[in-house]
């Protein structure tokens, strides 16, 4: 090998242990070992791309299975993928074998194509050579230059066999969304193993700022012995593996139960400790005076600027307020509650039983006796529920069901890092990134008439107020916000991000249709003449309302902790689909889709100056009869 011992060793301590110190976080959670390091350090800085001095690529020609049923399953793989019948696989070709216990035996891997989801279609047809590239690299048979629209289906089917992902540890929400990319060549052809070999994983060299694959020898390897990976490397229950494992190995799922019912107390105990929320002792509801001019400290704009009400004074420091309006979450409930009891503030303990949206598939599941809710979208989990998903993934598939899904994080907004699909290897994969779960994607939804586009999309924010737990008093603005497509709905072109997802005024370049829901009311009730808005509004605020009952149920941790300083206004998106009644009647359904914490008011505190003065009256002068605003609860 070129690269030994004797060549690491120099004069690069110094430079060497200020690597580890900016990287040590990055080398340990890849579980790259210490022994490997220095090696990997040397070959970073010198840019060396040895791995084709010890490895090659094997092409295996496979015999033709005379099975008939396999046989026709080949043509059909062959049509999808005309390289079906070659393999590659990467054996070792150095001489001297490969030892496990030489600190150089670690090799950078290039990657090919790095790129977000939402740029991955355009970027297959725009950037020159890519589409070729990936298309042979994939076994995909195309000799052409320029993009033909099939091959890029195709590439972008495949790809889910091929690709990894990393995320940054550090910048903005959109930086830190998941990064995805496919290996080179050599690093694309290492096959999975059960006992493997080798292992990879993903490293960003800092000061290189560059990403690379690192691969190391989990033994001694010989000259023409395999280079394996294990492609679900750290899943250790033989379920979780099987389905992980879908998009290379076939697996029969039949047994599994599609079953999702509420998680166990644990579930909710964990979560709270991992958020070392401490909760609050016991106190007595304060009582404001009725002449009383609250001193108020907020460290969000929107309140500083937009608070006018006469019984409200805002204040510079947090010790000379009377109410804590802030845009962190508070942790520590318990020094609060002892110390300064009778300061409201603007959040619950325990509020992420329904902002979070792991949390919340798993509270609804407590509603009507454990039978679930019509009012969410089914959901299940990826960390803890694919197997239950992809059997009924299968299960729809065998009937004909429509099986669009949409894969969202737990607790990002703004359509970041969500994906739509209807392909399993998609969604599976998809576990391998941040933690998410997968929702029934709405395939029938009520649309709305723009006479400029057509028939696009829609939902619908409302602000809830929580005034308090115990007793349960819940509260709806009856100015509500609008979010509209500007591209006409329909199951096709699912990375289309202005046909398929409302949140625009995020988006650059992109159109921000504006309906004022005064406005909106008449015109809903012009296209759909059959269902007055104060008849669908009711169905909401039912659905509100089971919400809230239900994840205010149980007591802290299971449930929204009943602090009286408490108060809280929470931003609920929803959709409206079409369903049947039990009379077989066409009916629209609403459908939950989040309820955000700390909303961004801004469009509220435009279009409505007294937004703010409205919610702190009803949240805290209790003078909702003064306000626009409808009891829930």
């Amino acid at each position: 090998m070129t690269t030994n011992a004797n060549n690491m060793n120099g004069n690069n301590d110094e430079h060497f242990d200020n690597f580890v110190a900016l990287h040590s976080g990055a080398l340990q959670s890849s579980r790259i070992p210490p022994l490997y390091w220095k090696g990997l350090f040397y070959k970073l800085v010198n840019e060396i791309y040895d791995a084709g001095e010890v490895f090659g690529i094997m092409q295996v020609q496979h015999e033709s299975n005379e099975d008939e049923e396999d046989e026709a399953e080949d043509v059909e793989k062959k049509k999808s993928n005309p390289g079906f019948d070659i393999t590659c696989k990467v054996v070792v070709t150095g001489e001297g074998g490969l030892q496990a216990s030489d600190a150089s035996s670690v090799f950078l891997v290039d990657h090919a194509w790095t790129y977000r989801i939402e740029h991955a279609r355009q970027q297959l047809e725009q950037i020159p050579g890519l589409l070729p590239r990936m298309a042979a690299l994939m076994g995909i048979d195309f000799h052409g230059e320029t993009p033909e629209p099939p091959i890029v289906e195709l590439v972008l089917e495949h790809m889910w066999k091929y690709n990894q992902t990393y995320q940054l540890a550090q910048g903005t929400a959109e930086e830190k969304v998941p990064v995805w990319y496919i290996m080179d060549e050599f690093g694309s052809q290492v096959q999975h193993s059960e006992q493997p070999s080798c292992c990879m994983a993903p490293f960003f060299y800092t000061q290189g700022q560059l990403a690379y694959t690192v691969l190391w020898p989990l033994h001694d390897l010989q000259e023409g012995d395999e280079v394996t990976r294990d492609y679900t490397y750290g899943e250790s229950d033989p379920l979780g593996r099987s389905c992980r494992l879908l998009p290379w190995v076939p697996a029969d799922l039949e047994g599994v139960s599609t079953l999702t019912p509420e998680p166990s107390d644990l579930y909710y105990e964990t979560i709270s400790q991992e958020n070392k929320e401490l909760f609050p002792v016991d106190i007595q509801p304060y009582i404001v005076p009725k002449d009383k001019v609250l001193k108020v400290y907020s460290d969000m704009s929107q309140v500083q600027h937009n608070l006018k009400h006469p019984r409200f004074q805002l204040v510079d420091t947090e010790e000379d307020a009377d109410i804590l309006w802030c845009f962190s979450h508070i942790r520590d409930f318990r020094t609060l509650s002892e110390e300064r009891p009778h300061v409201l503030i603007n959040q619950f303990p325990c509020e992420t039983i329904v902002t979070v949206k792991d949390c919340l598939a798993a509270v609804s599941r407590r509603a009507r006796g454990g039978q679930g809710i019509e009012w969410l979208p089914e959901t299940f989990n990826l960390r803890t529920e694919l197997p239950q998903f992809v059997r009924r993934y299968q299960q729809r598939q065998e009937r004909g069901a429509d099986n669009h899904w949409i894969c969202k994080p737990w607790n990002l907004a703004r359509g970041l890092d969500t994906h739509i699909t209807n392909s399993l290897n998609y969604i599976i994969r998809q576990r391998e990134s941040t933690p998410k779960v997968v929702c029934k994607y709405i395939e029938n939804p009520v649309l709305f008439r723009r006479e400029e586009v057509g028939m696009v999309k829609f939902d619908i924010r409302y602000m809830l107020m929580l005034r308090s737990v115990k007793p349960l008093r819940l509260y709806a603005y009856n100015v509500f916000w609008l979010r509209f497509a500007n591209r006409p709905f329909s199951l096709d072109h699912l990375d289309d991000y202005q046909k398929h997802f409302t949140v625009m005024n995020y988006a650059d370049g992109v159109q921000l249709k504006q309906v004022h829901y005064d406005e909106f009311i008449p015109m809903f009730e012009k296209q759909y003449p059959l269902y007055p808005w104060k008849e669908v509004e009711g169905e909401l605020f039912k659905a509100f309302g089971e919400l809230f009952t239900i994840a205010s149920s149980r007591p802290a941790p299971y449930g929204i902790c009943p602090y009286p300083s408490s108060r809280a206004i929470y931003a609920v998106d929803l959709m409206l689909k079409w369903g049947m009644n039990d009379t077989g009647e066409r009916i629209m359904k609403p459908q939950i889709l989040e309820v955000n914490f700390s909303p961004d008011c801004a469009r509220a505190c435009l279009y409505h100056p007294s937004f703010y003065d409205h919610m702190f009256q009803t949240l805290f002068l209790d003078e909702a009869q003064q306000c626009p605003v409808t009891q829930v609860l």
